[in-house]
């Protein structure tokens, strides 16, 4: 099973994008700041397939470039797919890691799942 890292700092919407991920069968495993996520990302033992992550996190507006910016790092060919409820700007698309997918809040489960999928089935082609 594909392994999701979902970073995301508000609550309901964590426990919706487990609940969405866990129920299509991949595998989850949750942080809810820039700091916990790089926690995850930097473990080697930790698999990881795809990142899922909100740009805003917590104070940080753009903690979710920094996760994606660190994935690319450590794990070169890791997908990203992105969120947010702001509005997105060209500089910040420039800044978004490849491959990857953006799904504005509020989405739907089948967004999701078609984001995650498209990333992880066709490797972001």
């Amino acid at each position: 099973m594909p392994t999701v890292l979902i970073v995301e700092d508000e609550g309901p919407v964590l426990l919706l994008a487990e609940w969405v991920l866990q129920s299509a069968g991949y595998e989850t495993v949750s942080a809810n700041t820039v700091a916990d996520a790089l926690t995850v990302i930097d473990n080697p033992h930790q698999q990881l397939d795809l990142l899922f992550t909100d740009l805003c996190l917590k104070d940080d507006m753009e903690g979710g470039l920094d996760v994606g910016q660190a994935a690319r790092q450590a794990r070169p060919s890791m997908p990203v797919v992105y969120t947010t409820g702001r509005k997105v700007t060209n500089g910040l698309v420039k800044r978004f890691v490849e491959p990857n997918r953006f799904i504005a809040k509020p989405y739907t489960n089948k967004h999701l799942l078609a984001a995650v999928a498209d990333l992880l089935n066709n490797k972001g082609a």
